[in-house]
């Protein structure tokens, strides 16, 4: 299969069809349910039907303290409407599919992505070494964006399907809102979306990429705020628009007036963008409504502070219950994520760019963005990589801290994914191929 065509009828086709005697067969594997005619009864109801042989995580394994190991069972899910129906012992014989002791895993999430700018789904192109600030990108889009957007609808839609091939059924997308791309670049997404509404959930950033004022956008965003977004976005106040009050001002003002979110992307080091922090922290306290509803995306100047710091600043996110979503980067701008941890800050994580003019290097798995960060700060052990997996799936753990299963239990939504790992330590470590994808219990990916 062309993996840039991933259709629900490939998921179909190949997802587990019970056979005579009641025994079923795997999700994925080399089975498929028959022709065309026969697609409707590969699974008899999408909305009701059961997992066998489903490894689930029951606690930890000590020695001496410590853990140094992680204990599964197998069990039989049972699905219904959507949701998680039963969690049962599990019964080999039973009716139902098989998922051959796959470990079942919280769907992931990407909580930062620009769906609606990509070559993805097209000819091959890297980025171009002349364009290198900020606005020498905008620049370039000014340029660009009228052609992207005659194939932003598609695109857009196969950077879902890349999404869902390896985990995620859910994504927190930026999109353009900007004078080149007036609102078309969210209107396409919208689109897109509208067409992957059955298998893969959003929320939206109205996200001003050229500024709120370098290029008069704030119109834009006001008519943006008005068309089923969740986020009003930001873009480096300072270095981009020449004033961290006004521009923050315009932002909350915006979120509070229409009950949004706020996420804002800040690049900028040094005073400027230690000043942009402390000004949202205190905008936020100002306006309670948002706390627990504003993000800070990428935020490099937390990783230039020294560690007093960034413990305070840290401790003062969280106390405005405002949350990072970073891409782990590398280099010079490794970022304090265990300080954040320490102060209960949320963290979250996204692939950013996917194959575009500002990055080729995204490959669609948060899963691989829990791995860089086990290794960027040396999360090795059983427990400490168990608990990485959080950044993949937006803070859902199968185990608490002591080892107790909070993940899945009945009633849950039916969002999860089929992993070829014995656990989720091992699922981070080796960033072990997904099998299948469930969305609101419906199987829309299977390999």
């Amino acid at each position: 299969m062309d993996q840039h065509n991933i259709s629900r009828k490939h998921f179909i086709r190949n997802a587990s069809a019970l056979v005579a005697g009641g025994t079923g067969v795997m999700l994925g594997g080399n089975v498929m349910a028959g022709e065309s005619s026969r697609e409707s009864s590969a699974i008899p109801d999408q909305k009701n039907y059961s997992l066998k042989n489903v490894k689930l995580e029951t606690g930890f394994e000590y020695e001496e303290g410590e853990v140094i190991a992680t204990k599964t069972e197998l069990f039989l899910i049972k699905i219904a409407d959507g949701k998680i129906a039963a969690i049962l012992p599990n019964d080999p014989k039973a009716k139902a599919i098989d998922a051959k002791g796959m470990l079942m895993l919280p769907a992931f999430r990407d909580m930062h992505i620009h769906l609606d700018k990509t070559f993805y789904g097209g000819p091959w192109k890297a980025r171009q070494k002349k364009n290198r600030s900020v606005r020498d990108m905008i620049s370039l889009e000014q340029r660009i964006i009228p052609e992207l957007l005659k194939t932003s609808t598609y695109r857009a839609e196969k950077l879902v399907e890349l999404l869902q091939s390896n985990g995620s059924d859910f994504a927190r997308s930026h999109v353009n809102i900007d004078p080149t791309s007036g609102l078309n670049s969210l209107k396409n997404l919208q689109l897109a979306l509208q067409n992957k509404k059955d298998s893969f959930g959003a929320e939206l950033v109205a996200f001003p990429q050229h500024g709120l004022y370098y290029t008069d956008s704030t119109g834009l965003m006001r008519e943006a705020a008005k068309m089923d977004i969740d986020f009003i976005g930001g873009l480096d106040p300072q270095s981009i628009d020449g004033d961290i009050q006004r521009s923050i001002n315009f932002t909350v003002d915006l979120a509070m007036e229409f009950n949004k979110g706020i996420d804002i992307h800040l690049h900028e080091g040094g005073e400027s963008g230690l000043k942009t922090v402390e000004y949202l922290i205190e905008r936020v306290k100002a306006n309670p409504q948002l706390k627990g509803k504003t993000f800070l995306s990428h935020c490099f100047v937390l990783a230039r502070l020294d560690k007093a710091k960034q413990e305070s600043i840290a401790d003062s996110l969280a106390g405005a219950g405002i949350g990072i979503v970073s891409t782990i980067p590398f280099g010079n701008t490794i970022m304090p994520i265990p300080a954040l941890y320490k102060y209960d800050v949320t963290v979250l994580t996204g692939n950013d760019s996917i194959i575009d003019h500002w990055n080729t290097f995204g490959s669609g798995s948060v899963l691989q963005k829990a791995n860089l960060m086990a290794q960027l700060y040396g999360y090795s052990t059983e427990f400490d990589l168990s608990r990485s997996l959080k950044l993949a799936t937006a803070n859902v753990l199968p185990l608490d801290d002591k080892g107790n299963r909070q993940w899945p239990a009945t009633g849950d939504k039916a969002n999860l994914v089929l992993v070829d790992a014995s656990c989720s330590a091992e699922a981070v470590s080796r960033i072990s191929p997904v099998r299948s994808l469930i969305h609101e219990g419906k199987i829309v990916f299977t390999r």
